[in-house]
């Protein structure tokens, strides 16, 4: 039977001993593959058992919302999995010691050559903690103005996108009734609407 959680409800910082660390993938780009291999804390080095560590910079997710409550989207292609999915602009954090912030704005910018005014943070979260370091800052960005892309350019999968703009409300019921599946999408959406930083679906434009 589950115990009641000791102290304060919440993750915390841990750390199981790392007898051994090998790299399968690992050049100039910003992630990389590792295997560690680890032991639980006080027991034998010898009882040790491996896990793969995907490398990751972390990244951020822009929920950019128009004076109409509508919100800006793109239609991009995943190799990985084999979908188009509806996402919101986004990057990596590759750039030394760039906030998230900055990095979402410059985001916004490339993507979809806009600006905001105002900015919300909504959470940071960790998509899959068991295999890979990816952190992932979530914002709500309002104030939206059109200031061009200047000389970026959009390639491989990015040039293929299709940018444009949905309803909130629209939005909202399409990542509830799952015809949206891009977990960023559905966690911006739900958490602005929890934090009534947008309106209910029903008072949405």
């Amino acid at each position: 039977m589950a115990e009641q959680a000791p102290g304060p409800l919440g993750d915390r910082p841990d750390s199981w001993p790392v007898v051994g660390t090998t790299d399968l993938y690992r050049d100039d780009w910003v992630m990389a593959l590792r295997r560690d291999r680890l032991h639980l804390p006080g027991a034998d080095p010898d009882d040790s058992f491996d896990r793969l560590v995907f490398e990751h910079p972390g990244a951020v997710v822009v929920l950019a919302v128009d004076a109409d409550d509508r919100v800006l989207c793109l239609q991009q292609y995943r190799h990985a999995v084999g979908i188009a999915f509806v996402e919101l602009p986004a990057g990596l954090l590759d750039v030394d010691g760039e906030e998230p912030l900055e990095v979402a704005r410059r985001e916004l910018r490339e993507e979809a050559g806009l600006a905001a005014e105002d900015w919300t943070p909504l959470a940071s979260t960790y998509p899959s903690p068991g295999v890979t370091t990816e952190i992932q800052h979530l914002f709500l960005a309002r104030g939206l103005s059109e200031v061009g892309r200047g000389d970026f350019e959009l390639v491989h999968e990015e040039a293929e996108m299709t940018l444009f703009w949905a309803p909130y409300a629209e939005l909202y019921a399409a990542a509830l009734d799952g015809r949206l599946a891009d977990g960023p999408v559905v966690q911006a959406l739900l958490l602005a609407r929890a934090l009534d930083l947008l309106p209910t679906p029903r008072d949405a434009h």
